[in-house]
């Protein structure tokens, strides 16, 4: 297998370069942003541009990236755009500007959106340049550009500006492309188009000439630019030299037309032009599929069309055909050749007679066909209205291989889509794991095409929307896999060695030399399919490694992925790995293939199961594993050896690679999504439009559901009668009761419901009649009954006072239908679903509410603040790994629920006898749960209804108080509850604690009943289902759970009415969809009656690790983000309580009218400055350090050491300020930095108790969902913006901070970016060094925004901190030390014990450097620079002569940084002060503090 070429990573300019260049120099004149004096709008200035900065350099990325991020389109192109100005250059300029915005994921058509007159004038432009000769004035790269275009205008049918243009070139006139027999045909189909085509036919004979004109244009573009692209495609040779320009406009053709066939609005009726103008015919039969190298990629984008133009679905219904309905279409079109062939075509009859099955294949075909002359297969084509009819006498101008394509192909059987899924192994192999064009590298540019489905906004099926998210979760998967393998093959160094064989140079945790590997079973086919039902096979290892792996390797467990690896070095021993050239022929690897653990093997050859028994501790290195392989793969490598003589793949293994378990659940998550596919996977019907993105987006609110609740229980969502009025803005509130002090929650409100269909009718103004009756609520204050006389029955309450957005997000989510809550940083999202749960099952006690999270920690999350709720806990179950993080002591988990039940039955069994012995009853009641029913039934119940009858009102006497209490039963029992039970006032009031009383009992016995279960069921595993099938009200789980046990779930039978997602913006389109099938449905419908989303989209999506997926397949859309495209209605929650009003004004301009709650303005914690700093926020300038500013040692693996630095110097100077360490966390927006400041945190202040650990330091994507009081932040980058140019990353790294926010960054850099102006400009208006006030502690009485009373002063850079921090740190220690001495006297033994203390930190240091794979840098190692030999032996000089306080400032590195001693120093006390401590300003780091 020939390796891939490895791609060339884009380098991003540095700024420098960006400031030298042509292009900036313009930009500084005509349209930069922060210029104030422009020059006018010169058009020569765009020619030159084009002409000597485009295609002078061939379409360069970096030119076009430069122009893009200088805002030449917002505030140049488009600006000044206009029909007399428009030329090539011009129109190819804004296109490569489109096409760019595009490729960097930001939003493209934000400036036309403003600026919308000229936009027809120009789409019409770009029509008619793609349709220009290629010799001509357009060039085909630029062509290319074209085609790109307008694909990002058919994606784009969203946006109404773009919609309007296009719908004309997809609409039903555009048939008019086809040739005459095939339209009639067509329209014969469906008599319906008829009509439609007649009045279209009319219309146009009104139109003037001019306009008739344009619209045939624009209907016949499509089938033009088919035409044309057939010329360009037959123009390539088969082996001469090709311009790759040609291949590259084929390809990026072929994949307008998979995204106009994956639409349903474009392909609707495309598709049809599509088949008359046989374009796979042609395709197929062309030279660039023959050609090996530049037709490749060519080759499976057609396989993709190909796939899609036969795609089942009825493209005018837009309705999935059955696989019937596709069988009786093929058979339709072969009885029609047939029909033809027996009517005229005498030579045929043989084919006409025979049955369907025995012509129906391409061999069959070819055989009936193959003899016919060209002119007779023409006519054929043409009776069936394939081709134009054969002039008499004149002969077909096709050739006969075309023709012959032609008939064969259309009506050959093929492969249900099913059956190919079924038929596909899961596990990925080597073909695939090394193909670029299926799984590009790392360093994607987003230039070329790729063969990849997209996810967009609409798909044309379910079954469609499974299989490409099939696909890529499948790729995605791949992706990672290979990574793994890479890292832990070269690990093993495989050579070859002196006798041919292989020889191991080296060792992986991951991966060991396979010895022995044997099929054991391959078992018979199931009816109908040929592949085996299971293949098994044992592999034998020798595990002569350290324990803890030799555990991990044990420890692999049943349905643990792995892989099966062959190499065949051809390298001699002692070859260095090279990891910059291609992996495969380096190594020599040839096979990959997938297997599934079923378990080890014992002593005697049996797999040894999962289970609570201990597992047998067996003797020896020497393991085995029994493993199931894919039978599909197999089958397929059997076939491959037996026909075509291939060697057997499985006699060649000789490495097995595990992985680790988080990241190994693919396989489970692909079974789960092909057996959706395989069943009929019922979604509601008011949910299935909206998730394929057609029809009304609003038709699943609950205004518009037909089953709508007029009366909901709030229970304990409002504080008062005022909050209630306020949470309804506009609605005239109606009491029931007009005593005030009976207005007190809880409170039922009755809404004026409106059915969703029709419209209203008017009254004779014109007015709505009901419009007073639409806004009036009716309120009615309950009772909650009295639950006992014991505190605890007093039900919790909730605190919050909702605001009013968050109360209609409660109750949109407490009516029927889909509710979708956009929940910005700090807006009480978490609150706002924990209380919909509760009012869901306070309203609805018998529906079940199943709750899915992106993370364990968002969980976790939701239950501790569900268990402050009035729910109870036998209710809750927590399904999955995560429960052991919860901070609680009780144990959601199955098992942990299973043991609540158990304590809890013998806690009331106690209660019982209690109870029993009370009444004076003799015998064992308590004895189960059975038995305590009877005494219930027979012994409390007859009690209460004998003292009923004593106290209820008798006729008209008045009760007496007195015998409330008096003829009470129960009162010995509940003598261990706060007496007096009756307080004697009145009658009403005691009876109803006499009935609360019996309720309190009752509950007892209720819940007795409900945990008889378990006494029926013995073993753990079939309570625990008990638990989750009939008792939990309440389940949660992460997505990847629901995802893994699907097939488990259905099994069991496990129901549910509602969902409810949390982090929904996070959760991949395809786990976000799962959970809404975890049930099977009942009579062919779903029982789901809501779903509730909450996230937030202008927040991080779904992380997707490889770029080409993430931007080329949009695979990072989560569902949430695409309903919001689609315009499902949103409720935007709009009051944020977490950080200072200035913090939150960083990023609410990317909401809604987002506010402050009022809290916010009057705490103290958020009016009070932050000690010590001027500002709450400042965005501090770093400029290089030694020279450098950015490096990236390994792909997208950057760090800036200068930033790290001033980071952590700043993290230490709030430290010795009093902050304490735990309420600041330090973020940054790349792995490589989140490294080495936490190297640079160990070095500094790992174990110094006077600063301490920060509380996080992490990425700002991790971080994401989490906050703290002050957060420092690294920018990294000086040489282009990288991925902080998604604005969703900026708004999540803006609001992380509640009171401080302090970010270190190339402020040259980011303030040109136009995404980011909004958030810059507030930035950049403070200044850009630092201003500390050194002299004023923490916690400070000053207000934010006063003047302070001390001196300020301002750091210029990076080394002047540094120093600063280290003397501040030196005073501190010598100021404790002096007052130590004289509070205490100390005695110089004491001196002595410091010294002690001080030796035990250098031999830890020594320690450390002597062992340096434990420290948290080891993958660094690449990053260093070339001092290090010398710095790391400065460095060990250093700390070894440290413990002699005299001699550490002679002998340390005279360039180590001063903070670095600081650690030593804290614990050696003041006579341990380096020289440095008296350097100058400008000291430097040694470069060894970054390994």
């Amino acid at each position: 297998m020939a390796a891939p070429a490895q791609p060339k990573k884009i380098v991003a300019p540095t700024v420098s370069q960006i400031n030298a260049e042509f292009v900036t120099q313009l930009a500084c004149k005509y349209w930069a942003p922060h210029i104030k004096k422009k020059s006018p709008f010169d058009i020569k200035v765009i020619e030159d541009i084009y002409e000597k900065e485009i295609v002078k350099s061939r379409f360069a990325i970096r030119k076009i990236m430069l122009l893009e991020f200088s805002q030449y389109l917002e505030n140049y192109l488009w600006m000044n755009y206009s029909p007399e100005v428009s030329s090539k250059a011009y129109l190819m300029s804004i296109c490569c500007m489109v096409n760019e915005k595009f490729r960097e994921n930001v939003p493209a058509w934000e400036t036309f959106k403003k600026k919308p007159d000229h936009f027809p004038f120009f789409f019409k432009c770009i029509l008619k340049a793609a349709l220009a000769e290629t010799d001509g004035e357009f060039s085909l790269h630029e062509q290319t550009v074209l085609l790109l275009f307008l694909d990002h205008c058919f994606n784009s049918l969203e946006v109404d500006l773009i919609r309007s243009q296009v719908q004309q070139l997809i609409s039903l006139p555009m048939w008019m492309g086809l040739q005459p027999a095939r339209l009639e045909l067509e329209l014969k189909k469906t008599p319906k188009l008829r009509k439609f085509w007649n009045l279209i036919k009319k219309n146009d004979e009104k139109m003037d000439p001019e306009a008739r004109e344009q619209a045939y244009q624009e209907r016949r573009f499509l089938s033009q630019l088919i035409q044309k692209f057939i010329s360009v495609l037959k123009s390539v040779p088969l082996s001469e030299p090709v311009t790759m320009d040609k291949v590259h406009y084929c390809e990026r053709f072929i994949e307008l037309m998979i995204d106009l066939e994956a639409l349903l609005p474009t392909r609707r009726w495309f598709n049809t032009i599509l088949d008359d103008s046989h374009l796979l015919v042609h395709c197929y039969l062309s030279n660039l599929v023959h050609r090996e190298e530049d037709g490749h990629l060519f080759s499976q984008l057609l396989d993709m069309l190909k796939f899609y133009t036969g795609f089942e679905i009825n493209d005018q219904t837009g309705n999935a055909l059955t696989e019937n309905e596709m069988t009786t279409i093929h058979y339709d079109r072969i009885t029609s050749l047939q029909r033809a062939a027996f009517a005229h075509f005498p030579e045929l009859y043989d084919f006409a007679l025979s049955n369907v099955a025995e012509v129906d294949t391409r061999e069959s075909l070819v055989k009936f066909f193959g003899p016919l002359s060209s002119n007779t297969l023409h006519q054929v084509a043409s009776y069936l209205c394939l081709l134009p009819t054969l002039p008499k006498n004149e002969d077909t101008t096709f050739d006969k291989e075309f023709l012959l394509e032609l008939l064969v192909s259309r009506h050959e059987r093929r492969i249900s889509q099913i059956q190919q899924l079924n038929q596909m192994p899961l596990y990925p192999t080597e073909k695939i794991i090394w193909d670029e064009n299926i799984v590009p590298t790392e360093y994607y540019s987003g230039e070329g095409c790729l063969a990849l489905p997209k996810l967009n906004l609409q798909f044309l099926t379910l079954h469609d929307y499974l299989l490409r998210n099939f696909n890529l979760f499948r790729l995605e998967s791949t992706y990672e896999i290979r990574q793994d393998i890479e890292d832990s093959v070269s690990r093993m160094k495989p050579w070859q060695s002196e006798y041919g064989g292989v020889v191991f140079g080296g060792w992986a945790r991951m991966a060991q030399p396979i010895v022995a590997f044997t099929v054991v079973e391959v078992a018979k086919p199931n009816i109908g399919e040929n592949w085996p039902t299971r293949v098994r096979a044992d592999v034998t290892i020798n595990l002569n490694v350290r324990d803890h792996i030799k555990d991990e390797w044990e420890g692999l467990r049943k349905h643990d992925v792995c892989f099966l690896i062959t190499v065949r070095p051809t390298k001699p021993y002692g070859t260095k790995f090279d990891r910059r050239r291609p992996f495969i022929e380096q190594i020599g690897l040839v096979y990959v293939r997938g297997c599934e653990i079923q378990g080890m093997l014992d002593d005697k050859g049996r797999v040894i199961e999962d289970g609570p028994e201990p597992r047998p501790n067996l003797r020896g290195e020497s393991r085995t594993f029994r493993v199931f392989l894919d039978p599909n793969q197999y089958q397929q490598d059997m076939t491959n050896t037996i026909q075509n003589g291939a060697e057997d793949v499985y006699e060649t293994f000789n490495i097995i690679m595990r992985r680790k378990p988080k990241e190994n659940n693919f396989k489970a998550v692909l079974e789960t999504i092909r057996n959706l596919m395989n069943t009929d996977c019922v979604v509601p019907d008011w949910l299935h439009d909206i998730i394929l993105g057609y029809g009304d987006p609003s038709s699943a609110h609950y205004s518009k559901m037909p089953n709508q609740i007029a009366t909901l229980d709030f229970n304990d969502t409002f504080l008062s009668i005022e909050h209630l009025k306020t949470s309804f803005p506009g609605h005239n509130v109606k009491v029931t009761v007009d005593d005030p002090a009976l207005q007190i929650p809880p409170f039922r409100i009755t809404f004026p419901v409106r059915s969703g269909k029709g419209k209203k009718r008017k009254d004779a103004d014109g007015e709505d009649e009901d419009t007073e009756e639409a806004k009036t609520l009716i309120v009615e204050p309950h009772v909650i009954p009295n639950r006992g006389p014991y505190p605890y029955n007093q039900p919790k309450r909730n605190t919050i006072q909702f605001t009013h957005t968050q109360i209609e997000a409660i109750r949109a989510g407490m009516q029927p239908g889909l509710t979708m809550v956009v929940g910005p940083p700090g807006t009480g999202k978490t609150d706002v679903a924990v209380q919909i749960i509760s009012n869901i099952y306070h309203n609805f006690p018998e529906q079940r509410t199943l709750i899915v999270t992106h993370s364990n920690q968002a969980l976790n999350q939701l239950f501790e603040k569900i268990m402050a709720l009035d729910i109870d806990e036998r209710h809750l179950l927590r399904l999955g790994h995560g429960e052991e993080e919860l901070e609680t002591e009780k144990d959601f988990s199955r098992y942990g629920r299973v043991n609540y039940v158990l304590a809890r039955r013998i806690e009331l069994l106690e209660e019982v006898k209690r109870l029993q012995k009370s009444l004076g009853v003799p015998g064992d009641a308590s004895y189960t749960c059975e038995t305590a029913g009877y005494f219930f039934l027979y012994q409390v119940m007859s009690r209460w209804e004998e003292y009923i009858s004593k106290v209820k009102n008798k006729g008209s006497a008045l009760p007496d108080v007195t015998e409330v209490s008096t003829f009470f039963p129960f009162h010995e029992y509940f003598a261990n509850a706060p007496q007096p039970i009756f307080k004697g006032r009145s009658y009403e009031e005691d009876m109803e604690i006499a009935e609360g009383c019996f309720r309190h009992i009752k509950k007892i016995f209720t819940q007795l009943e409900e945990f008889r279960a378990s006494e029926l069921l013995r073993s753990g595993l079939d309570r625990s289902k008990y638990l989750l099938v009939k008792e939990a009200k309440i389940i949660a789980m992460t997505c990847t759970h629901a995802a893994l046990k699907r097939h488990d779930l259905v099994k069991l039978g496990f129901k549910y009415d509602n969902i409810l997602m949390e982090e929904a913006a996070q959760i991949l389109e395809i786990e976000t969809f799962i959970p809404l099938l975890l049930q099977n449905p009942q009579d062919g419908f779903s029982r789901l009656k809501r779903w509730i989303m909450i996230g937030d989209h202008h927040q991080l999506p779904p992380v997707i690790k490889n770029m080409a997926f993430q931007k080329y397949s949009n695979m990072e859309q989560s569902l949430f983000t695409r309903f919001v495209r689609v315009g499902v209605p949103t409720v935007d929650l709009d009051a944020q309580g977490r950080a200072r009003a200035s913090l939150c004004n960083l990023y609410n301009w990317r909401y809604k009218n987002l506010g402050n709650l009022p809290h916010v303005q009057l705490l103290p914690e958020f009016s009070t400055a932050n000690a010590g700093l001027l500002y709450d926020f400042q965005l501090i300038n770093v400029e290089d350090f030694q020279g450098v500013g950015e490096s990236e040692p390994n792909p997208y693996f950057y760090q800036n050491l200068g930033e790290a630095e001033y980071v952590v110097a700043l993290f230490m100077y709030m430290c010795l300020l009093g902050y304490p360490a735990d309420k600041i966390s330090i973020l940054t927006t790349y792995n490589g930095q989140k490294h080495l400041i936490r190297d640079i945190i160990n070095r500094r202040c790992g174990s110094n108790p006077l600063i301490g650990r920060p509380n996080k330091v992490t990425t700002v994507d991790r971080f994401q969902g989490q906050q703290n009081d002050y957060i420092l932040l690294s920018l990294v980058r000086t040489r282009a913006v990288g991925h902080l140019r998604d604005v969703r990353r900026l708004v999540v790294a803006m609001s992380r901070a509640r009171l401080g926010l302090y970010i270190f960054a190339r402020v040259s850099l980011f303030q040109n970016c136009f995404e980011l102006t909004p958030a810059f400009s507030q930035l950049t208006a403070r200044p850009l060094h630092l201003h500390i006030i050194p002299t004023e502690p923490f916690p400070t009485s000053r207000k934010n925004g006063e003047r302070p009373s001390h001196e300020v002063q301002v750091i210029k850079n990076m080394p002047q901190m540094a120093n600063f921090v280290y003397n501040m740190y030196m005073h501190l220690i010598q100021t404790t030390h002096h007052y130590h001495q004289t509070l205490l006297q100390l005695p110089p033994a004491m001196v002595e014990e410091g010294e002690e203390v001080q030796s035990q930190e250098t031999e830890l240091e020594t320690e450390e450097e002597a062992n340096p794979a434990q420290t948290d840098l080891s993958s660094l190692k690449d990053a260093t620079s070339s001092q290090e030999s010398s710095a790391s032996l400065n460095e060990t000089t250093c700390s070894q002569t440290e413990s002699t306080p005299t001699q550490t400032g002679a002998r340390c590195n005279p360039e180590a940084t001063p903070a670095a001693s600081v650690v030593t120093a804290a614990v050696a006390g003041p006579i341990a002060v380096p020289a440095e401590a008296h350097a100058p300003q400008d000291v430097t780091l040694a470069p060894q503090e970054t390994k």
